[in-house]
């Protein structure tokens, strides 16, 4: 047994186990955090490298992304393992601006550990970071700009700003994804009251290599990674009413085990005509319902198969329960789970339902669906690397371009915001009296991490870019300055188009202040069990779990 000495009292720990108290265990906290927002610090912005992640079995990631980049990265500490959750939810609540929060998560317990090394309390902190996030909030909202759902030209520069810092093609195929995903996310945002609704989960994206990713496309319903059933089914049908269904198209095994006893070949053939008879029964009720394609959950028996061939009826099965409800929403059917309810009013309707072969795959595409409250993106491209980077950068334009239709705010990006609200937060400090004002000015220093970076990363002296936006800034016609990183100056980002949700920034200062606090309050750190090479034994050591290099 290991024996560790606090405030006089012997604390028993087991063996191989570790403590850390005090200064130290802040100061190992901090460290760690600024190696993980270190880590991701250089993909910020258009001008953002990639990082490249090799997990144990030898699968490749390449991103820019930083809540993936995070997730790949497999780390070991607990403290790193807080801002990937910190990540996480700024990815789940707004899909945009994850590596914002963590670089400024990052610089928050930097200025943090320089005012306890000056012997400021942690506490003192905590308080100074909770006025300053709300001051922060507060100046935001103020600054914020109303976006109106009908203003696509705004819409598409939010959307282009989002998709800027990832590396999938040039700037005409970026204005492509982005018109294709405020067009899908228009068809199935639903209005309440006077907000509107916006569920990610209708929003569909199916990526197929092959092809390049201007191929990339909106399927105004929905796409079915399955083949048609039967060889002899149509292949297509116009304008047929749809019948979807959870239930199988076979006979049923009892639940308990039973035996039949067959002792003459013709009680064989009855057995086997009886079966035959039930199957056709059940296809008869569905095309009884004027139904010519099906889609069922469940499995469908050949002999059904047969009969629905026959009868010149489509049918897919074991769809998936998501592509089911998706199904429901685009052609306006009920999922039906007994035959015998089936009725002409559960039926929805489409323009078209085709099977293509996509890369070699047989796809069924069910489309020109009147008014598709669900929708699918096709994403192509000519590598499995590209195509999920190409699909991280829709999820993260459609969480962007839908933070700004659900609060109808938005804020000028590049850097420019967060030189507003660093200025009003510095000035709010000199009225705060107390040793909290250190800690509102130390939070002030830490927004302008996001013009640094963005300058640092288009080669751009940072101290000269962060001279001249203050001095921009002091000025009101100059509130709109940024970091214009295509031509390495300071521009005005209001001309340039550069525009942000206000949900990203106001989520991810206040996520990044609450893992600060969250992190200054340890001051103890008991480890069950050192793990052999670092770990959560207190120590950096062994945090990323794969090879990480520098994307060019």
């Amino acid at each position: 047994m290991a024996e560790n000495q606090l405030g006089g009292q012997q604390v028993i720990v087991p063996e191989g186990s570790s403590r850390v108290i005090g200064k130290d265990a802040q100061r190992i906290n901090i460290m760690v955090a600024n190696a993980v927002a270190n880590a991701i610090k250089t993909t910020l912005g258009p001008k953002g490298m990639d990082k490249m992640m090799v997990s144990d079995l030898g699968d490749i990631v390449i991103t820019n992304d930083g809540a993936t980049i995070l997730q790949e990265m497999n780390v070991e500490h607990p403290i790193a393992k807080i801002l990937v959750d910190v990540a996480k939810t700024q990815d789940k609540e707004v899909g945009d601006g994850t590596t914002s929060v963590v670089i400024l998560a990052g610089e928050l317990l930097k200025g943090a550990g320089e005012l306890i090394e000056q012997g400021i309390h942690p506490t003192t902190i905590i308080r100074g970071y909770k006025m300053a996030s709300s001051k922060a909030s507060e100046i935001l909202s103020e600054k914020a700009k109303s976006v109106d759902v009908n203003d696509d030209a705004t819409l598409q520069k939010i959307a282009m700003v989002s998709i800027g810092s990832k590396n999938i093609g040039d700037e005409a195929i970026k204005q492509h994804i982005a018109k294709i995903v405020i067009k899908a996310i228009k068809q199935v945002m639903e209005k309440t009251g006077n907000k509107y609704v916006i569920d990610h989960d209708f929003i569909k994206v199916e990526k197929k290599v092959g092809g390049s990713i201007a191929d990339t496309d909106l399927i105004d319903g929905v796409l079915i990674d399955k083949e048609i059933a039967h060889p002899n089914m149509p292949k297509s049908a116009l304008n047929p009413t749809i019948a979807l269904l959870d239930v199988a198209l076979e006979i049923e095994k009892t639940e308990t085990d039973a035996k039949i006893e067959i002792t003459s070949p013709e009680q064989m053939q009855a057995f086997l005509q009886q079966e035959e008879r039930m199957l056709k029964d059940m296809v008869t009720k569905i095309t009884k319902s004027k139904a010519n394609v099906i889609f069922t959950q469940k499995g469908i028996d050949d002999v059904a198969q047969h009969y629905l061939a026959k009868a010149g009826v489509i049918a897919v099965r074991r769809v998936k329960k998501s592509d089911m409800e998706k199904l429901a929403r685009a052609t306006g059917a009920k999922i039906v789970t007994s035959i015998e309810d089936l009725n002409t009013s559960d039926l929805g309707s489409a323009g078209r339902v085709e099977e293509r072969k996509i890369s070699g795959e047989q796809m069924v595409f069910i489309e020109k669906c009147k008014n598709p409250k669900s929708s699918t993106i096709l994403v192509r491209a000519g590598s499995a690397q590209v195509a999920d980077e190409a699909e991280r950068s829709i999820n993260d334009v459609i969480g962007a371009v839908s933070s700004a239709i659900e609060l109808g705010l938005y804020v000028i990006g590049g850097g420019a915001i967060e030189i507003d609200v660093s200025n009003g937060v510095r000035l709010y400090s000199s009225e705060v009296g107390g040793r909290e004002q250190l800690a509102i000015a130390k939070f002030a220093d830490a927004l302008e991490v996001i013009p640094r970076t963005l300058a640092e990363s288009a080669g751009m002296d940072a101290i000269d870019t962060l001279v001249q936006l203050r001095s921009k800034h002091k000025s009101k016609e100059g509130s709109s300055y940024g970091v214009d990183i295509f031509s390495s100056t300071v521009g005005d980002m209001a001309k340039r188009g550069i525009f942000e949700p206000l949900k990203v920034k106001t989520q991810a200062i206040s996520s990044a202040s609450e893992a600060a606090e969250i992190i200054l309050r340890i001051d103890d750190m008991i480890s069950a069990r050192s793990r052999p090479g670092g770990g959560a034994g207190g120590m950096p050591g062994g945090m990323p779990g794969g090879h990480m290099h520098e994307g060019e």
